[in-house]
């Protein structure tokens, strides 16, 4: 019997019933190259290795009788602690998946937006695309009307299986471009939906002669308020999205969706600016500048400040880059004296940020040359720190600061080795300064 998600490797293999077995080998995606290259014959290609952006996984469905295949990217952080993710779905997955995770994991490095789990929900083909995104209509005719089928299988087959295999938060958002923003838009307006935020890209408003105008507008009369959406279109007349707006800005003043129109961009090329203003949506302002942080009098005005983005679709915690930036406020400001309290007021009402934030104070002391106070504040979160390579790395570097040489070394020989363990990043392993010693 194989495993209930199979690689495209083992297609030919019988297929289980089990939906909830794994393979404990996935196929990561990488790069495909066709042909011989030149490079493949110089000496660095002995050396040469793939690079992958997501794991490609299938798995049999009841709902469609066949099995269905799906990707996954998880957060650079992923392998180093217990931290639960949202996650986003990506309809047409085959087209979308890779712009989609790669836009999301550098959003989310650069503090713009909290990290999240992207899985990119495949078609087996424009026929299946076609059938599966849309409602039927005897107008459009038997090649549509399969949304059905697609919803059920995501609320009664994917979403559970991800949450059963990865660490997820609860917090689901869908997203999708063109047939795939009108099946979006369905998905908001199903009974019993598990998303709580929309991103609807281009969405073919046109479908069934402008259909969704009237299931809309039902479905406005239904609820009183509207979940998180995002709707967006191009230089594209007859889509069919700004009438749409225009519903639901009449329908429901202050409704909280956010229209934007790119007239310079096509249907095509509207996606990749579409894509960035709707993951910022979901976290507006998540991430903090210094220059807005500095005017603030106190660390309690700061400490406020990040208590009310937890309101946010997907709450807030504090990143590696923000912490960073709060760090530097604190000796720009001449408030070092504040941090041990701060820390102290923090760590109640963020305790989950306790080890970043500690890491982030022991690099401004030990760039200040005051590797005592550094220890101090790392010793704050000793216990999680064991797991952090990060938080050994900077240990290693105030004993080495004391002149405790030994100690340093061992220190740093169990970051690098921790990171390995947990598949740091490149960019987060060599800022741990694997040639220390």
């Amino acid at each position: 019997m194989t495993s209930g998600i199979q690689t495209s490797f083992q297609q030919s293999r019988p297929r289980s019933l089990l939906l909830g077995l794994w393979l404990a080998i996935a196929a990561p995606i990488v790069c495909a190259q066709t042909e011989t290259s030149a490079a493949d014959n110089l000496p660095i290609a002995a050396n040469a290795t793939a690079l992958s952006y997501g794991t490609a996984y299938q798995a049999p469905s009841r709902h469609f009788g066949e099995d269905r295949r799906f990707m996954v990217a998880l957060p650079e952080r992923y392998h180093a602690g217990e931290r639960r993710y949202p996650v986003l779905y990506v309809i047409d997955g085959d087209f979308q998946f890779r712009h989609v995770s790669a836009a999301v994991n550098n959003l989310s490095r650069m503090g713009k937006i909290p990290p999240m789990i992207v899985v990119g929900v495949a078609t087996q083909g424009q026929a299946d695309y076609i059938k599966s995104t849309t409602w039927a209509s005897e107008r459009e005719g038997d090649e549509f009307g399969g949304a059905d089928t697609l919803m059920a299988y995501l609320k009664d087959e994917l979403l559970p299986l991800i949450d059963g295999k990865f660490r997820t938060s609860g917090k689901n958002a869908i997203a999708g471009y063109s047939l795939g923003g009108l099946f979006t838009l369905e998905a908001m307006m199903a009974d019993d939906t598990p998303f709580s935020a929309f991103l609807a890209m281009s969405p073919s408003a046109w479908y069934d002669d402008y259909g969704i105008n009237d299931r809309m507008a039902a479905y406005i009369k239904k609820h009183r308020t509207m979940p998180p959406l995002f709707l967006s279109v191009a230089n594209e007349e007859g889509m069919g999205v700004q009438p749409l707006f225009k519903l639901i800005e009449t329908s429901m003043p202050n409704s909280g969706v956010v229209f934007k129109h790119y007239p310079d961009e096509t249907h095509y090329t509207t996606a990749m600016p579409a894509l960035l203003d709707a993951l910022a949506y979901l976290a507006p302002a998540y991430y903090t500048d210094l220059d807005v942080l500095l005017p603030m009098a106190n660390y309690q005005d700061v400490l406020n400040h990040f208590e009310a983005k937890g309101s946010q679709w997907a709450g807030f915690r504090f990143e590696w880059l923000q912490s960073y930036y709060l760090a530097k406020y604190f000796f720009i400001t001449k408030q070092q004296d504040k941090i041990e309290s701060f820390l102290d007021d923090a760590q109640k009402r963020f305790p989950e940020s306790n080890t970043e934030l500690c890491v982030a104070m022991a690099k401004a002391y030990l760039k200040n040359q005051q590797p005592k106070n550094a220890v101090n504040v790392l010793m704050r979160a000793e216990k999680e720190g064991q797991q952090s390579a990060d938080w050994l790395a900077q240990m290693s570097e105030a004993q080495k600061a004391m002149g405790a040489i030994k100690e340093a070394e061992a220190l740093h020989s169990r970051a690098m080795a921790l990171a390995k363990a947990q598949g740091l990043e490149s960019w987060e392993y060599w800022e741990l300064n694997p040639r220390r010693f």
